[in-house]
C-alpha cells in the first residue's frame, strides 16, 4: 500500500466530497463570504461538515453548543441535523465574525435555529450553567483553551452528551513530548484530559482532507 502523500489525500477528499457531499450553494456562500471578509480558511472540510451533521442526528441532539463559530459553515451543518424543535447556541470571540455568520445563518435558512453568544467562551459557558443540558458539543476555538471548553462541555453535558474537539492532530506535532506550540500544548492537555477525566470514555483519529493532516477526538459524557 502507497504512502499518502498531500496530492493523493486531496484527491481522494475531492472525490469523497463530489461522491458523499455534492454541492450546496447556501455553504458554498458562506465561505466565500468568510474568506472575503478576510477571515481565515479554518472552517471544517466538507466531508468534515458532514459528520457533523450525521453526528447530531445519530445522536438525535435537540440542543448543539459550538465552541468557535467564524463564519458559521459547521453551525449550518450541525443546525440542519437537528431533531425537531431542536437548537444550536454558538460562542464566537470576535463580532466582526458574528456578523457575517448571522447573516450567512440567514441565507441558508437556519437563522431561526441558531443563538449566536458573542464573547470569549471562557466568559460566556459559566452563563450557560443551569439551562437545559447540551445532547451535543463541538469545540473548535482556540486550542490553548481546550481543558477549560472540555471541562464546560461536560458541565453543560449530561450523561450520554457527545462532544467533538476539532484539529486534534496538528500535522502530526500533536505527538511531539518535546513541542513548545502552545496550540499544540493545549490540545495535548485536552486529550490528556479525556483520558483520565472519569466524565469521559474517548477516542481520537487522524484525517486527511482538503485542510491537510489534522485529526478529531470524539466523546462520550458518561
Amino acid at each position: 500500500m502507497a504512502d499518502p502523500t498531500p496530492e493523493s489525500w486531496r484527491r481522494v477528499d475531492a472525490y469523497l466530497t463530489e461522491t458523499l457531499v455534492g454541492h450546496d450553494p447556501d455553504l458554498e456562500t458562506a465561505v466565500a463570504e468568510q474568506h472575503a471578509a478576510g477571515m481565515p480558511a479554518i472552517e471544517v472540510a466538507p466531508v468534515s461538515g458532514k459528520l457533523l451533521q450525521l453526528l447530531v442526528r445519530i445522536s438525535g441532539a435537540r440542543r448543539v453548543l459550538e465552541i468557535g463559530t467564524l463564519g458559521a459553515y459547521s453551525t449550518i451543518w450541525m443546525a440542519r441535523g437537528l431533531a425537531p424543535g431542536g437548537s444550536v447556541v454558538t460562542v464566537e470571540a470576535e463580532p466582526e465574525n458574528a456578523r457575517i455568520a448571522r447573516a450567512n445563518l440567514d441565507r441558508a435558512g437556519v437563522g431561526d435555529r441558531v443563538k449566536i453568544m458573542v464573547g470569549r467562551a471562557a466568559d460566556v459557558l459559566p452563563t450557560l450553567e443551569g439551562s437545559e443540558p447540551f445532547d451535543l458539543v463541538f469545540i473548535d476555538a482556540d486550542k490553548e483553551s481546550n481543558t477549560i471548553y472540555i471541562d464546560w462541555a461536560a458541565r453543560l453535558g449530561r450523561p450520554g452528551t457527545v462532544v467533538v474537539v476539532d484539529n486534534i492532530g496538528r500535522g502530526g506535532e500533536v505527538a511531539n513530548p518535546a513541542t513548545m506550540n502552545p496550540q499544540v500544548i493545549g490540545t495535548q492537555r485536552g486529550l490528556e484530559l479525556l483520558a483520565r477525566d472519569p466524565r469521559f470514555d474517548a477516542t481520537a483519529l487522524q484525517t486527511l482532507d482538503r485542510k491537510g493532516y489534522d485529526g478529531i477526538a470524539i466523546a462520550l459524557v458518561v
